[in-house]
């Protein structure tokens, strides 16, 4: 089980962090985000060591994904945020690691957490 948090109302150029807290062991854990009428898109993955991370080039630069795997919680560092950064922000966490850039290939959803940033 997926617990996200930590979304909120923010002006362009703010930051916000966003976390993923697990229930039990996870694998790879992804960030994705959905805006209203589109389709769930891919933001970030991090693998099951934390060494392996990937980005959609939109937020390379920008956003920062890690884990704390003591704690069992990803992490979503977002800074210089941009209105189209806009959505619910989704994690999920996969028992296999595979094609970590599809949403259809996760296990596990979190509850999404809504990010809206203003201009």
């Amino acid at each position: 089980q997926l617990q996200a948090s930590g979304g909120g109302l923010v002006q362009a150029g703010g930051s916000l962090s966003l976390s993923c807290a697990a229930s039990g062991r996870t694998l790879t854990v992804g960030w994705f985000r959905q805006a209203p009428g589109k389709e769930r898109e891919f933001v970030a993955w991090i693998s099951a060591s934390g060494i392996t991370k990937q980005y959609v080039d939109s937020v390379k630069g920008r956003f920062t994904i890690s884990r704390d795997i003591a704690k069992n919680t990803v992490y979503l560092q977002m800074n210089s945020l941009k209105p189209e950064d806009t959505a619910v922000y989704y994690c999920g966490a996969q028992r296999v690691h595979r094609d970590p850039e599809t949403p259809t290939t996760y296990d596990y959803w979190g509850q999404g957490t809504q990010v809206t940033v203003s201009s």
